[in-house]
């Protein structure tokens, strides 16, 4: 073999070596990279896992705050029906109260909760707060009969607003006033929740809060923004909020749409 063949082949092995370790750092490098991205990975699920956990946390204390002036008022209310002698009367707040507290604290558990359960909740708050405002109170609750009452929702979301409906609304209006509940079915895993009132407006309670030296930013629609906040990071419902004063009469009406996810 001459000196040229012999240059040749060595050319050929080094090349061949030269191909077989750039191809070996080549693989070295990718699985160096896609164990740390699979690292990265892990740790950023974990991390999400753990904000998951946190916000579910969070809801959960939400859910289960009670308005402590709603319990003042009802106790008073309680303890002026015993003090004109109307035991059916105050046995029957009694009954209602105790029911509701019950089922805040039942509720409050669970992340999601029927229509039926949240229908119930709310015709039990509403009934005690007409006990406690008397002829000045009505309220009407309509549901959709294509919207099937064992469709989720998420638990204990629309009485703050309710309530706020009844406070703002209704009690700083002089003649009586109505709340209306109403659930519309909008397809198989979309429906609409309507809660409006024929009280003094958006505008005219922010006057009234702005004279008594307090805002509109109560206890009720604190929680309701942190709950809605916090379930933007949930996977199993879009919510899209809206509130404005109602176009038809003087009011204010808040429209809720939710999309069920997760089936």
């Amino acid at each position: 073999m001459s000196t040229e063949e012999l240059d040749d082949r060595l050319i050929v092995i080094m090349a061949i070596t030269a191909v077989v370790v750039v191809v070996a750092v080549i693989l070295l490098f990718t699985v160096f990279v896609s164990k740390k991205n699979k690292l990265i990975r892990e740790r950023l699920q974990s991390k999400l896992e753990s904000q998951r956990e946190l916000h579910e946390l969070e809801l959960q204390a939400l859910r289960s705050q009670m308005n402590p002036h709603f319990v003042h008022n009802s106790l008073n209310a309680i303890q002026y029906y015993i003090q004109r002698n109307e035991v059916e009367l105050s046995e029957e707040y009694l009954n209602r109260f105790s029911k509701l507290f019950r089922s805040f604290f039942e509720l409050s558990r669970q992340h999601t909760i029927s229509l039926k359960e949240e229908i119930e909740l709310l015709n039990n708050y509403l009934a005690i707060e007409k006990m406690r405002f008397e002829d000045k109170l009505s309220f009407d609750i309509e549901v959709d009969e294509d919207l099937e009452l064992d469709t989720k929702i998420p638990s204990l979301l629309l009485q703050p607003i309710v309530e706020n409906a009844v406070n703002h609304g209704i009690f700083h209006k002089n003649e009586s006033g109505l709340v209306r509940v109403i659930f519309t079915c909008l397809d198989e895993l979309s429906y609409k929740v309507v809660i409006e009132d024929d009280g003094i407006g958006l505008k005219r309670s922010k006057e009234v809060f702005k004279a008594s030296g307090k805002t509109l930013e109560n206890r009720s629609s604190t929680v309701l923004k942190d709950r809605l906040k916090l379930l933007e990071y949930s996977n199993a419902f879009k919510v899209d909020y809206q509130i404005k004063d109602r176009e038809d009469l003087q009011g204010t009406r808040v429209t809720i749409t939710f999309k069920i996810l997760n089936v």
